[in-house]
């Protein structure tokens, strides 16, 4: 994991993605996060266009093409965000997807869920009133790039506490 490093002054308003394919905990987490920083919370399924979580719903998976508007936006709003703060949910799937948000906000700093497959599963068939199918969960799995060392953030399983997420992640 690579942070950001703080402006000259040592204050830095944390701009923060929860990552991770659908199931995996991502609003949950990213509600809790936002809540300990005392910065507002945005849900990125929010951001989506109507034609996408159309396509979603009727179980065809975003390409590129699809993702790309969403993208943009999930990273204009962070850096609307850059003096207070910013927790949002994104799946950032791929290192492309994570550096098209950098292209906006690059002191972003990404928490990307990775649980075990079989615990997704389970939650997403639990799961109701989401636009998302749990048919899609293995397009989402196959396309899950992890973070690289070079990348600014920290891959975290299901089971980790608030607070010590955010002294991994060197949040404020």
């Amino acid at each position: 994991m690579r942070a950001p490093e703080p402006p000259a002054d040592g204050v830095r308003a944390s701009l923060v993605v929860v990552g991770g394919v659908s199931g995996a905990g991502k609003t949950t987490l990213g509600e809790q996060l936002a809540a300990a920083l005392a910065t507002p919370f945005v849900e990125g399924d929010g951001l989506h266009l109507p034609e996408s979580i159309e396509k979603m719903s009727s179980g065809i998976p975003l390409d590129d093409e699809d993702r790309a508007d969403w993208l943009d936006r999930v990273g204009r709003t962070l850096a609307a965000h850059s003096g207070t703060g910013l927790v949002i949910t994104c799946s950032a799937l791929k290192r492309r997807y994570r550096e098209a948000i950098l292209a906006h906000c690059p002191e972003v700093v990404f928490v990307m869920l990775t649980p075990p497959a079989e615990l997704i599963r389970e939650r997403l068939a639990q799961r109701t009133g989401h636009f998302m199918p749990p048919s899609l969960l293995d397009s989402q799995l196959a396309a899950f790039e992890p973070l690289a060392p070079d990348e600014h953030g920290v891959a975290v399983g299901s089971d980790i506490a608030v607070g010590e997420l955010v002294a991994q992640a060197g949040l404020r």
